[in-house]
């Protein structure tokens, strides 16, 4: 551990951006509101894709920004909340966050923090990890963030433009106005995580949760866990349940076999990551099709992780058809016969729907989404697909009726219902190079546009001589 070595990187990172700093003069015009402060953009999410934004909107100059997050300071995203993996699925290699800046990227940080050996022995990064470098992160680029601010409502002003936002906050209700919004709330920020009805609507709360909340597995031991899901997540839950001491756990899948190719690994490369947004609508359709199709497999290490254990088992073509409580136990129809279990976790994944989110609820039946702009040729539907928004070039919704929600343009969905519009992009580590600039550009367009007429008139008032003597100097 070296507070020195993160003490001198922090300070080549302030170097590093002093050379890089052109252009440097701040250019957006400040609004004014009878009801406050106008931000040019505010952030939703404290995490690793609403902390890059940030620093690149700050990188452009555009400094009149505020990131908001729910959540506690440090406890931003799932890293240490309820990702239950040992270290991220991705190479220690990434970059994002970055932006192409040497000194910030994630090895540049681990070996200043743990050394260079280390780094050079480092298969991949822990999660806290992780979640201590992006700490480290937000507190050396200085990006203004709010914890504990959550956003529940947007109510667009039509006239003006500016989109008011209604935030919880532990002293109650506060508004916010902003030109630019940018949800950057993660995997299932373009809907919510889903639970099959057959569960919800049987089994008690307190007998059953998804993957993505918090489990105390403590009060679990010596129990009998069913697992539902193919999934890495559902792989990771299993095993913190085994270490945790639980007595067994049976783990099930629809699917035939255990998915083994990882799609993401083919994806890190700049031709898709850069420019899978420029294909049309039936390519961008077939590839991702084709990878929802071949899931993400739990890494390598994961599957060890519970296999180890012999009160582990996993079953293939093992669909749960039915529950029902019998006494206290949770009985549950399968192919394969009646399983028997204490405790249920369910690895199911998510819904894309803006109906789902709180903040956009009001207006969502103007958002487009793919089912308004494509038809899939025969036989190559899908039905959850066919929900995702359909995004603009920077991310942005697009109304489902032309001219119907022109505030639709100032929020832009930098999240996981992003993938088919925009491929890998701001809930995915692997996509943030290519996403976050992406992002970025297309708000300072809009900005700029925005106020096109100010800056002609500006120019045209510009006198500021360069040429000051006509005249050899003494």
């Amino acid at each position: 551990m070296s507070d020195d070595g993160l003490a001198a990187l922090a300070a080549q990172v302030a170097r590093d951006l002093t050379l890089l700093d052109y252009p440097a003069r701040p250019w957006v015009p400040a609004r004014t509101h009878a009801d406050g402060h106008v931000y040019d953009v505010v952030i939703v999410g404290g995490g690793q894709a609403g902390l890059a934004t940030a620093f690149g909107l700050m990188r452009e100059k555009v400094g009149n920004i505020l990131v908001i997050d729910r959540n506690k300071a440090g406890q931003e995203g799932p890293w240490v909340t309820f990702a239950r993996m040992i270290t991220l699925r991705t190479p220690k290699h990434l970059t994002g966050p970055d932006l192409g800046v040497p000194s910030l990227t994630p090895r540049a940080w681990y070996e200043a923090r743990f050394g260079t050996e280390a780094w050079a022995t480092l298969g991949k990064l822990p999660k806290e990890t992780w979640q201590e470098y992006l700490n480290w992160y937000r507190q050396t680029l200085n990006i203004p963030v709010r914890n504990e601010h959550d956003l529940v409502r947007i109510d667009p002003e039509e006239d003006t433009g500016i989109l008011r936002l209604t935030v919880d906050t532990p002293n109650g209700e506060k508004l916010l106005l902003a030109r630019k919004l940018v949800l950057a709330t993660g995997i299932d920020g373009a809907g919510r995580w889903h639970v099959p009805d057959f569960i919800r609507g049987v089994v008690p709360e307190s007998r059953y949760a998804h993957t993505s909340e918090y489990i105390d597995f403590t009060p679990l031991k010596g129990r009998r866990i069913g697992v539902l899901g193919a999934g890495a997540s559902a792989f990771d839950n299993a095993g913190t349940a085994l270490e945790s001491g639980v007595g067994s756990v049976d783990l099930c899948l629809r699917r035939p076999d255990i998915p083994r190719v990882n799609p993401y690994r083919w994806m890190e490369f700049s031709g898709f990551l850069g420019h899978f947004a420029s294909m049309g609508d039936l390519n961008r359709w077939r590839y991702m099709r084709h990878i929802f199709d071949l899931n993400q497999p739990p890494p390598q290490d994961t599957f060890h992780r519970c296999v180890q254990h012999p009160n582990f088992a996993f079953h293939t073509s093992c669909p749960w058809e039915w529950l029902r409580m019998e006494g206290d136990e949770i009985h549950v129809g399968t192919p394969k016969g009646v399983m028997i279990f204490d405790f249920l976790v369910v690895g199911t994944g998510f819904i894309v729907e803006a109906a789902f989110r709180p903040e956009v609820a009001a207006f969502a039946k103007d958002i487009a989404t793919w089912a308004d702009r494509f038809t899939p040729p025969r036989g190559e539907g899908n039905p959850l697909l066919i929900r995702y928004p359909y995004l603009g070039d920077a991310f942005q919704f697009t109304e489902r009726v032309p001219g119907g929600a022109p505030h639709l343009a100032n929020i832009h969905n930098f999240t996981f219902g992003a993938t088919l519009s925009m491929g890998l992009s701001g809930a995915s580590i692997s996509g943030m190079k290519y996403g976050v600039q992406r992002l970025v550009q297309g708000i300072i367009r809009d900005l700029w546009l925005a106020d096109q007429d100010h800056f002609l008139n500006d120019l045209k008032e510009y006198d500021q001589p360069e040429l000051v003597s006509t005249t050899w100097p003494a």
